[in-house]
């Protein structure tokens, strides 16, 4: 199995919305941060990654189709070269409406767990896995900082955009529905509502669950 979809945008611009999308389509399994949790051995590949050390591929995504979110979109440009007929999905949404919604999620789960002295004695490995990726890789350590987190979404997605050609890029917000996403990906249109998931309140509940 090889990847045929992969999301370059950030968590936070409707990723798990566009997870079950694609599911919903044909194109899943699809892989996202919430299919890390509970899997020790494939936290522990996703570290390596973070770590710069090198990583076979064909074990992370296997059994997958597709995959978006953290941790697969810090990789698009590596995933880019490794799966040259995969289509890439940049998700994104209005950068300060992004921030507000990564700071009240992911970002508020990383500051609670870095308070934790678990997370800093090494023994809570996703919460390292995310802390190298996340906060020390993307946001160069502080997730706090308004400007400097737009600033680096805002560089990303024009990277991604000038980078990736067309005919292998979709640039996409969830707002838009079904049709250019089918159009890209040469699907049918279903006659289902496009999916609406993942709220920062489903978020905090899926944090504590």
């Amino acid at each position: 199995m090889s990847l045929q979809v992969i999301g370059a945008g950030f968590g936070r611009t409707g990723t798990m919305s566009l997870k079950l999308a694609l599911e919903q389509l044909g194109l899943g399994p699809c892989h996202h941060m919430i299919e890390v949790f509970g899997k020790p051995d494939h936290v522990a590949l996703w570290q390596r990654a973070a770590d710069g050390l090198e990583v076979d591929w064909a074990e992370v995504f296997e059994g997958y189709n597709a995959a978006v979110d953290w941790p697969v979109c810090a990789f698009w440009r590596e995933l880019s070269e490794i799966y040259p007929d995969a289509k890439f999905i940049l998700s994104r949404r209005d950068a300060n409406k992004w921030y507000d919604s990564a700071s009240a999620t992911i970002f508020e789960s990383m500051r609670q767990g870095l308070g934790d002295e678990e997370v800093h004695s090494g023994t809570s490995a996703h919460s390292k896995m995310v802390d190298t990726l996340i906060v020390n890789n993307t946001f160069s350590g502080n997730v706090d900082d308004r400007e400097a987190a737009i600033a680096v979404y805002d560089a990303h997605n024009k990277e991604v955009m000038a980078s990736l050609p067309p005919e292998r890029l979709l640039v996409f917000e969830a707002s838009q529905g079904w049709q250019p996403l089918c159009n890209f990906l040469g699907v049918p249109v279903p006659d289902t509502p496009y999916p609406r998931t993942n709220s920062t309140e489903e978020f905090r509940r899926h944090l504590k669950q």
